[in-house]
């Protein structure tokens, strides 16, 4: 009779730890995140590497799916575009300013790209469910194109809509892949993601005509980007359990 009060005891904390066992979360998440990325294809021969920065918004469901959708703005300073402003150049290699002055001009890759993604989180450590495997894919859309600067905006030739004739401005669809991990802590501070990222686009030049080459470029281009990337979560849901039950 003395084990029956203990068989019961033990009974009740097992039904009680078992109720506690934590599942995975729904929750809604904003995030910043940062990348660098090598360029592949036609893109290798404009640019070179360059950074991203830009919001996220992560929607996860309580079987772990992820739909996400972001916009991240690159930032590059490597051209590698050897007839740009060819016509411009003089024998020594400089453009003219409007005083007669060699002008200082400065060429920079910006651009942006947005996705829609769908993904799954796959838990590996066991204790935390919201966090593991990040496997996404998704759309977007591709945009990018060369900056020039000119010091004192003192050159004619690349002034205001002039400039848009050298600019190569380029945009079309694009597909993208992300593989990596994230982790939910138990504050809203601990929580991050981090992984590879690669993307595909297949884009056009949308300008009337190349100033330099004197005619338009209609040739389709396939343009990649691959690198790492990371992002710190804000999840807007309550605070995580402080611990986790498991089996």
């Amino acid at each position: 009779m003395a084990l029956l009060p203990l068989l019961l005891n033990g009974q009740s904390k097992n039904t009680d730890s078992k109720a506690t066992e934590t599942k995975p979360d729904a929750m809604w998440s904003v995030y910043p995140s940062f990348s660098w990325q090598w360029p592949g294809g036609d893109l290798a021969d404009r640019f070179g590497p360059s950074a991203t920065i830009g919001p996220g918004l992560f929607y996860k469901t309580a079987s772990n799916w992820i739909f996400n959708a972001d916009i991240n703005f690159i930032f590059g300073n490597v051209i590698r575009e050897d007839s740009l402003i060819q016509n411009l150049i003089n024998s020594d290699g400089f453009v003219i300013d409007d005083q007669g002055h060699y002008a200082e001009v400065s060429f920079f890759e910006r651009g942006f790209y947005s996705t829609f993604r769908v993904g799954k989180v796959i838990p590996i450590f066991g204790s935390n469910p919201n966090s593991g495997l990040l496997l996404m894919a998704g759309v977007g859309y591709l945009q990018h194109k060369i900056n020039i600067q000119v010091t004192n905006k003192a050159a004619s030739p690349l002034k205001d809509d002039y400039k848009k004739g050298y600019d190569r401005y380029s945009n079309g669809l694009s597909t993208v892949q992300f593989v990596g991990y994230i982790y939910h802590g138990k504050s809203r501070l601990a929580n991050f993601f981090a992984g590879v990222e690669v993307m595909q686009a297949w884009i056009m030049n949308r300008r009337s005509m190349n100033f330099d080459t004197m005619r338009r470029d209609d040739t389709p281009r396939f343009d990649m980007l691959i690198g790492p990337k990371v992002g710190w979560i804000i999840p807007f849901n309550k605070r995580m359990p402080e611990d986790y039950y498991y089996y």
